[in-house]
């Protein structure tokens, strides 16, 4: 059986708060071309476009008013997060009409997403990563924090949010919290 630490459920530090997005759907929205029909059915439910090459975007969730992000994962791939589970689905019952342009694969239990915000945020995550590593607000890229591939992005700034694989979530936020420990 698995056991859960503290640090598996988030912790905030003076000047520090790192907190899973367990609520959160997230999903892969796969395509072959980012203007074609599931672009088109993204705008019809989000109300905006997919992001740009290394672009992070925010919009309101049309059903709950809530968050919901779109992140650019590659040329042919964007990562889609949101607490809204009726726009989720709006989202993959779009995708699957027409499977010959892509699909959305439902990436839920497979990726974690970590809020890490608070006036040390930027300190510890160049420490955990690098200073190249610390998206601005309103990009995404791929990089390494504590020795781990993490999705990085900010919506918001001084907010950012860590995607990494679930298997290593809890290494991802121990080795942030031991970083922690030394401000």
């Amino acid at each position: 059986m698995a056991s859960t630490t503290p640090r598996a459920l988030g912790f905030s530090a003076s000047g520090l708060s790192v907190e899973p997005k367990d609520e959160w759907y997230l999903g892969s929205l796969r395509y072959f071309d980012p203007t074609g029909p599931l672009a088109a059915n993204v705008r019809s439910v989000v109300g905006g476009s997919l992001p740009g090459p290394l672009a992070a975007v925010q919009f309101p969730s049309p059903q709950s008013g809530g968050d919901l992000i779109l992140a650019w994962r590659s040329p042919t791939e964007t990562l889609i997060m949101t607490a809204d589970g009726a726009a989720f689905a709006a989202i993959a019952s779009g995708a699957a009409k027409d499977r010959s342009a892509g699909c959305l694969v439902d990436q839920t239990g497979g990726i974690r997403a970590w809020q890490i915000s608070g006036a040390l945020a930027r300190d510890v995550l160049e420490r955990s990563g690098s200073t190249a590593s610390i998206p601005a607000p309103g990009a995404a890229h791929t990089c390494r924090f504590a020795e781990l591939p993490v999705l990085a992005l900010s919506v918001r700034a001084g907010e950012f949010l860590l995607l990494v694989e679930r298997v290593y979530s809890e290494h991802l936020v121990g080795w942030i919290s031991e970083t922690a420990a030394d401000f």
